[in-house]
């Protein structure tokens, strides 16, 4: 378990999630309290009703996982979640470039943004992707050596893509 910011406190990490710690305590109580009712009631009702004293105690043991599950929909609806998403637009766009250029050097390559579907079109659109991957241009490395006569050899390799900055991105 990690804490957080000390302004925050109250707030820990635990199994990678952030949580409140006092909804923790307070959903570790009602968890307790729910599925070991749901338990020991099941238990008391079935002792007379169901033949086998081991049949009723496996039944309880269900009421018991049934109870579990419904200490999980009661905290969940009391507790909503800790986590703070925060989009940020001005990170380093340098980072993208790398990524692109990889991905045009496994096999398949990119592909063209035209091929693609209206709905996939309007979703990288949203997520300010289309501009990005429409910006994509391969470039041959050799391409001036090749005009100068001094690289024969880079006439063969296969083109390289690189990534153009959009106008909209900031420098």
């Amino acid at each position: 378990m990690k804490k957080h910011n000390p302004r925050h406190g109250h707030l820990a990490e635990v199994w990678g999630d952030t949580v409140d710690l006092r909804h923790l305590a307070w959903s570790i109580g009602i968890g307790l309290g729910v599925s070991l009712s749901c338990f020991l009631l099941a238990s008391h009702l079935l002792a007379d009703r169901v033949g086998s004293a081991a049949l009723a105690r496996a039944y309880a043991m269900l009421a018991g996982l049934v109870g579990c599950v419904l200490s999980g929909v009661i905290c969940g609806a009391l507790f909503p979640p800790k986590r703070e998403v925060v989009e940020d637009g001005g990170a380093d766009p340098s980072w993208r470039q790398e990524v692109l250029n990889e991905l045009a050097s496994q096999s398949g390559g990119l592909g063209a943004v035209s091929e693609l579907p209206p709905p996939v079109v309007s979703e990288m659109k949203a997520l300010h992707l289309y501009e990005l991957f429409a910006n994509v241009q391969p470039v041959v490395p050799g391409a001036a050596e090749a005009s100068s006569g001094t690289a024969p050899s880079a006439q063969s390799e296969e083109p390289m893509p690189r990534v153009l900055p959009s106008a909209t991105e900031e420098r």
